[in-house]
């Protein structure tokens, strides 16, 4: 069984028992959360696909940690007119476990 959700604007596949890196979500490390934007759903040999979305469907997982990816650096650069700019980002981040999956 396996299902795609949407979530910080991109798409997942998850299946029970999974670990996932999403978008920065809000609640504390224990806390379950629930995506409800389940876009198809595959169980056996049945495939449900949403017109966007599957109703009554979603996804139930636990907040494992909040925290922030590793950090990349932008150098914006010019040439010939002396303009450098550089500057570091963090994307923050959850990493959910996916505890089951409700269709």
């Amino acid at each position: 069984m396996y299902a795609i959700i949407e979530t910080g604007g991109k798409q997942y596949k998850v299946q029970p028992g999974d670990v996932v890196f999403v978008e920065k979500l809000p609640g504390e490390v224990g806390e379950k959360v629930e995506f409800d934007q389940v876009l198809a759903l595959k169980d056996n040999d049945q495939l449900q696909v949403g017109t966007p979305y599957i109703e009554g469907a979603r996804v139930v997982a636990k907040v494992l940690e909040q925290d922030k990816h590793k950090k990349i650096l932008v150098f914006k650069y010019k040439a010939k007119s002396n303009y450098r700019r550089r500057y570091g980002h963090r994307q923050p981040y959850t990493r959910v476990l996916v505890e089951e999956i409700i269709g």
